[in-house]
């Protein structure tokens, strides 16, 4: 197949799906993937447009969050100075009304504030929680209220309002939280403790929990790269490191002041494989938080219908196809068929089936080639059956010469007339038992019917003399022997061949060999000829001999097989004697 692909001999059958097939298949396929890549540029826009929308919503969201927690501590502290408790939060006479307004604080904001104190100059307060939450035993947040402490004894240094922790993992399920405090002061504006809440920010986790749909991902980062809230709480805990990702890797170069939203596409590695995503974070530089969305483009073409498009569009290409290849068939088929009987009739010419014809089907062109092939086929028929009958003429002028030239020879001598005849149809019969061909048959005719042409040149007082011959006509009779090709054998074995046969000259030739007889390096014509001229020689009247009987002449011929005659010549004609194909007489043969 492949050497016919390179020689260019592909059948048309191949050519004409092949081409339908182009034609079909790869203008859907462009088409397709033209339409994929407009959708998928269409789909970008339209996902960068949503995650924009989403990541600035939330960083909305999350500031008003911020922002009323830090109003509803102030709101308390003004109420505490109202009361007159913040001048001195640890005096034990004022203790009670303190823990009862933070408890009354923590209750009316359940889903927010997990635990509020208030502690004096020296550190020591009071406080209320949720449920049996205790700062002292998480480590993490003791040490917050440790620095926001210090850092709202020194606000009026440092010129801040309030301070606010890094994220923090609340046990025992790392819910996201941080720590919020704000200084306390008396009427003069000086220092008199510290108002701290452990804000929780599960409100936050449900909001990004619910944006996290449909493969997107949404978490909150501060500004050095650290997890605030993610909606995988269990693998991204609040406080740990993600640098590595990419959008995060954005934030963490940009200036802390800085407000912005940016998109962008980029490659992510998931279970070692690379996988495009698309993402956008959205920076507000009140909380130094960015607000971040990420999604695979795999996931957002699913979402969209990119992936039903494509099984679509693989279902249409495939029933396009399979039209394609059956219309292809049939058109081939009607083209390639007409062509094939075409060659099957060039070929069967070219066999000398000259009677062959094309059907004339199929299109214009071929059937037109078809009707002149045919024609072109009879003209060939015709001439040569004109060959034909020339050369069957020639043939029986041939055979009418040979035959001619044959009785020609056989009147030279009375004894001998027919003989060459003769010897011919014996010939013929013993060839046929042993299956020659016509055309072999053609030619042992032939030499049968010439065996005697030597004949023609010895005078006829030498030919028909029925006594011994002088020395001069024996060498006169050396020449019909020679010039006739005759098959030989020493005089002095002629005795042993035919017993009782008396020797004549008419058996012998100038080398001294006797007719009819043969060895093995005689062709199988010649072997057959010298049996038959020694049948026809011993069972007719010779001038030196009286004709012998059928069955004596082959018991003598028999007798001789291996030996003088070839055993396969002799049996044939033993069997052609049998099937009654050769009769004769002493002096009539019948054929």
């Amino acid at each position: 197949m492949w050497g016919r692909l390179r020689t260019g001999q592909v059948r048309i059958l191949w050519l004409v799906l092949g081409a339908l097939l182009m034609v079909s298949v790869l203008p859907l396929g462009l088409y397709h993937r033209l339409v994929l890549q407009l959708s998928q540029e269409k789909l970008v826009d339209t996902e960068r447009v949503q995650q924009t929308d989403l990541v600035r919503s939330l960083a909305q969201e999350i500031q008003h969050f911020e922002s009323n927690l830090t109003q509803q501590l102030m709101s308390e502290r003004q109420i505490l100075t109202l009361s007159g408790l913040t001048d001195n939060v640890e005096d034990p006479a004022a203790e009670p009304k303190v823990t009862h307004l933070l408890e009354n604080f923590v209750e009316s904001n359940p889903t927010t504030f997990i635990y509020l104190t208030a502690v004096g100059k020296n550190g020591k307060g009071t406080s209320a929680s949720q449920g049996n939450f205790r700062a002292e035993e998480d480590p993490f947040v003791a040490k917050s209220l440790q620095r926001a402490f210090v850092t709202c004894l020194q606000s009026q240094k440092l010129q801040m309002v309030k301070f606010r922790s890094d994220p923090l993992a609340i046990a025992p399920d790392n819910r996201p939280a941080f720590v919020v405090a704000i200084p306390l002061k008396d009427v003069n504006d000086n220092f008199t403790g510290m108002l701290a809440a452990v804000v929780s920010l599960e409100t936050i986790l449900h909001r990004l929990q619910d944006a996290s749909v449909r493969g997107r991902t949404v978490f909150l980062v501060d500004h050095s790269g650290h997890i605030v809230a993610h909606h995988d709480a269990k693998n991204f805990v609040p406080g740990s490191d993600a640098g590595e990702n990419a959008l995060v890797a954005q934030v963490r170069s940009l200036p802390r002041e800085l407000r912005n939203t940016e998109t962008m596409r980029f490659s992510q590695i998931v279970d070692k494989h690379s996988v495009e995503m698309i993402g956008t974070y959205s920076t507000f530089p009140e909380l130094n938080w960015a607000v971040i969305a990420e999604r695979s483009l795999d996931a957002a073409q699913s979402d969209t219908g990119v992936n039903e498009l494509n099984r679509q569009a693989l279902v249409f290409v495939s029933i396009v196809v399979l039209a394609a290849i059956v219309v292809g068939y049939f058109f081939a088929v009607g083209i390639s068929g007409p062509i094939r009987s075409l060659a099957a009739s060039t070929r069967a010419i070219s066999r000398g089936e000259f009677h062959q014809r094309s059907p004339e089907r199929g299109a214009l062109e071929i059937s037109q080639l078809a009707v002149n092939f045919n024609k072109m086929a009879g003209d060939i028929e015709e001439f040569i059956e004109r060959l034909k009958e020339a050369a069957e003429e020639n043939r029986e002028l041939f055979i009418g010469s040979i035959r001619m030239l044959a009785a020609a020879i056989d009147e030279k001598d009375p004894y001998t007339r027919g003989h060459s005849g003769r010897v011919a149809k014996y010939s013929t019969l013993i060839a046929q038992e042993m299956g020659l061909s016509a055309e072999e048959l053609d030619k042992l005719r032939i030499s049968a019917l010439l065996h005697d042409v030597g004949k023609i040149g010895v005078e006829d007082r030498v030919l028909k003399k029925p006594g011994a011959l002088t020395p001069e006509e024996f060498g006169l009779m050396k020449q019909h022997t020679v010039k006739g090709a005759n098959i030989m054998r020493p005089v002095s074995q002629l005795k042993e061949m035919l017993p009782g046969i008396e020797l004549h000259h008419e058996h012998m030739d100038g080398r001294g060999y006797p007719y009819g007889l043969q060895g093995p390096q005689i062709p199988l014509m010649a072997r057959i000829i010298g049996v038959a001229d020694t049948l026809d020689a011993m069972t007719t009247n010779r001038p030196y001999q009286s004709a012998m009987e059928l069955d004596f002449a082959l018991e003598r011929i028999r007798s001789l097989t291996g030996t003088k005659f070839d055993g396969a010549v002799v049996d044939a004609l033993e069997a052609a004697v049998q099937h009654g194909k050769l009769r004769l007489s002493a002096v009539e043969v019948h054929v």
